[in-house]
């Protein structure tokens, strides 16, 4: 009876971590760190490289990738344990302020990279010197050019107006 329980739990966890899986995916994690993230934040303490290998049939070279992304991104973080020599990782509890957080800064580091390289075109065009059958060709793309600045702004003030607060249990 005993291996039918372990066998339904192992059977239920695998289920969680991957439709969880496709959640994450969607704040731009790949299907193997979204699942690394799942596994550590299922499991009830801090893991080793060794534990995630072994828990997810990966190599230690993979997860020891995987783990250093999720740290980058501030979704991780190593932990020290009194007596443990190796390096330990947990997943931060509050995955609506974590994920959100690094969504929203991915957005608007992206809106601003794409809105100074827009501003550079628009800077170039402004500066350049056309022929006469070619200026209402050029009017045009500025204007649409200012739209698409626009926009991005837009973007950015609307991220920025975001701010995640720890999550509260649903009624």
């Amino acid at each position: 009876m005993v291996s039918t329980s372990n066998q339904t739990i192992e059977h239920f966890n695998n289920k969680v971590i991957q439709e969880f899986s496709k959640t994450l995916e969607m704040f731009g994690l790949s299907l193997a760190d979204a699942r690394l993230f799942v596994t550590l934040y299922l499991h009830r303490r801090p893991m080793t490289l060794d534990e995630m290998s072994e828990s997810l049939g990966k190599s230690k070279t993979s997860m020891s990738t995987g783990v250093r992304y999720l740290v980058d991104q501030g979704l991780v973080e190593r932990v020290w344990k009194k007596g443990v020599r190796k390096d330990l990782y947990q997943a931060d509890e509050n995955l609506y302020r974590k994920f959100m957080s690094s969504y929203i800064q991915k957005w608007l580091d992206a809106s601003h990279d794409q809105m100074a390289a827009l501003q550079a075109i628009d800077h170039q065009m402004e500066n350049g010197s056309y022929q006469e059958q070619q200026k209402s060709e050029v009017t045009h793309l500025q204007k649409r050019l200012s739209d698409m600045i626009s926009f991005h702004h837009h973007i950015s003030n609307t991220f920025q107006e975001i701010k995640p607060t720890n999550s509260t249990p649903l009624p």
